[in-house]
């Protein structure tokens, strides 16, 4: 990351080695440039007065900063919100027979310093929230848990727990092994078979801490199954999962490609598609009525293709043939939905993709049919309302949390300036 004039140095110095006293230290930000509410008109100059890891004030101007505050200065940058990811796998970032290898070998307690590693790379591209949707062992969170309390630094993280599917379903882990090791690998009770077991697979994520419910309504590119990208879960067990999340006061997000399988996500209820990459007129009918958002995750082509080149043996030949089609068809979906109206909500998949390269999405977006500000405004505010909290993060307002990032130009003229974040500031505390 590029070096910021902070003044003074060594209170910032001292912030960074105890995050909570950052927090409680008076921050004065000069932006050159202000997205304080993307979709809205951009400011000039602006001052930006952070304390308590809560944004106090912004105000038109560079307003000089009161003794003993730390001064930095932006004044040649753009400076907007933190970005939010609503889809990645903290824990790896291997695909194909690597990351099946990876959940043989790897203990919970390595895959959460994998995590660490992954969600620092994260929140330095300038994403200082994130939705993690699936992990089985917790070590996300456990992680997530770690950041609030301050003893690590990291992304705010919204955990899925671990994704819930019917038996054979794409969220099966133990899809790809010997008869003999299968018991071994379902015995995550993230599985269920039939409305009751669906609601006792729920309320176990939720027991286990989960923000967020996840289930796979159709089958997956990278799950070991044949049984195609279709639907593979009754509507029952579908509306009993989103009912009993909902229960809970939990949103819902779904993986979803064939369109039977995303239809049947909206007549739930569910709060999110992940992929939709499978639809007709029917679907997308549906889905401009409902509220449902969807989550293009466009850059797991991104991550597809590099493995591919790196190893053409990289994945099993019947993923590797719905790889290539997933190849194929990604953006045709966000091509006929945007024009609807269907509300868009930015997620990479990264840990298909790569972390840290989480803004590699923008420019996706952008050649399959959002306008820059549409695709920076599904990253900020559109996220924000996904996840439930607009209240805290989104918008640089007075009250929100100080999650603020800084580039070295115009996003809205250029999508890829996003690619290079030049300074972040997570809840007050400023990211090396």
């Amino acid at each position: 990351m590029k070096p910021t004039t902070f003044l003074p140095l060594l209170l910032v110095g001292a912030a960074l080695a105890t995050p909570a006293a950052a927090q409680t230290a008076r921050t004065v930000i000069h932006a050159g440039h202000l997205l304080a509410e993307p979709g809205k008109p951009v400011k000039g100059p602006s001052t930006i007065v952070v304390e308590g890891g809560k944004i106090v004030s912004v105000t038109d101007g560079h307003q000089p900063a009161d003794p003993g505050a730390t001064l930095i200065d932006l004044k040649d940058k753009y400076v907007l919100p933190g970005l939010i990811d609503s889809h990645v796998h903290l824990t790896s970032d291997a695909g194909g027979l690597a990351g099946q290898l990876e959940e043989v070998t790897l203990s919970p307690a390595a895959q959460a310093f994998n995590a660490e590693v992954n969600g620092m790379k994260t929140l330095r591209a300038g994403f200082t929230t994130v939705r993690n949707l699936g992990d089985g062992d917790g070590a996300t969170l456990a992680l997530r848990d770690a950041i609030l309390a301050g003893k690590v630094q990291g992304p705010r993280i919204v955990d899925a727990g671990a994704s819930i599917s019917g038996s054979a379903g794409h969220m099966d882990g133990s899809l790809g092994y010997r008869d003999e090791l299968r018991p071994f690998f379902a015995g995550a009770g993230n599985t269920c078979n039939g409305a009751d077991d669906c609601r006792r697979a729920v309320r176990l994520q939720i027991g286990r801490g989960a923000d967020v419910i996840k289930f796979a309504s159709t089958g997956g590119v990278n799950s070991r199954i044949g049984a195609g990208l279709g639907k593979q879960m009754f509507d029952d067990e579908a509306q009993a999962i989103v009912d009993t999340a909902h229960l809970f006061g939990k949103k819902v997000a779904v993986h979803a490609h064939g369109a039977d399988g995303i239809r049947l996500a909206l007549a739930a209820g569910a709060d999110s598609i992940e992929h939709g990459t499978i639809f007709d007129e029917a679907t997308i009918a549906a889905w401009a009525k409902s509220k449902t958002y969807y989550v293009p995750t466009l850059s797991t082509v991104n991550g597809y293709k590099e493995r591919i080149a790196a190893n053409a043996a990289a994945y099993e030949p019947d993923v590797l043939a719905k790889i290539q089609w997933r190849i194929g068809i990604t953006g045709k979906s966000l091509e006929a939905l945007v024009p609807r109206g269907v509300r868009i909500a930015f997620g990479t998949d990264a840990g298909v993709s790569k972390h840290g390269r989480n803004a590699d999405e923008f420019e996706l977006l952008v050649q399959h049919g959002m306008t820059p500000v549409e695709a920076l405004k599904a990253a900020t505010v559109n996220a924000a309302d996904l996840l439930g909290l607009s209240d805290q993060i989104g918008t640089i307002a007075p009250g929100k949390s100080a999650d603020i990032i800084a580039v070295a130009s115009d996003p809205i003229a250029d999508v890829t300036v996003l690619k290079k974040v030049d300074f972040v500031m997570a809840r007050g505390s400023v990211v090396e």
